[in-house]
């Protein structure tokens, strides 16, 4: 898996305790394409591809247009990816972890680039929201 940036001026750590198996929080979270159904704060979700490392996808979250590629696919386990939008670069990891019927899946995030690094404090308050938010939106989702 590639590492988040822990230099970056904007990062995030989050887990969450999931009351489903590692493979039905993966097929929701794997599941680009219907991100939107689910995932309040994204729209236009499209998976340019197979889902494996190098192919590409786009969405939209908070406004901004994003163009991702996949690094990290490994079924049940970890997924991951870089982004980039408006100057700003991203890691974006995801890590499953199953036991006993539950699975913990904890989430972190870098950002850097101009902007990030200009308004710091506001996007790390940002991040750190819209973190929580899509990790309590997965939770509802995979406990239906």
């Amino acid at each position: 898996m590639k590492s988040i940036n822990d230099n970056a001026p904007v990062k995030c750590s989050k887990t969450i305790a999931i009351n489903a198996s590692s493979e039905k929080v993966w097929a929701v979270m794997t599941n680009i394409d219907n991100w939107a159904n689910w995932q309040t704060d994204i729209s236009n979700p499209k998976l340019n591809g197979e889902l494996k490392p190098e192919t590409t996808f786009d969405w939209k979250t908070g406004g901004a247009k994003i163009h991702s590629t996949l690094h990290t696919v490994v079924p049940f386990k970890a997924f991951g990816w870089t982004g980039k939008t408006f100057g700003m670069f991203a890691i974006h990891n995801w890590t499953l972890t199953e036991t006993k019927g539950q699975t913990q899946v904890s989430v972190n995030e870098s950002m850097e680039g101009f902007f990030a690094t200009l308004l710091k404090k506001s996007f790390n308050k940002n991040l750190e929201k819209g973190m929580q938010n899509w990790l309590n939106l997965l939770k509802a989702e995979c406990e239906k």
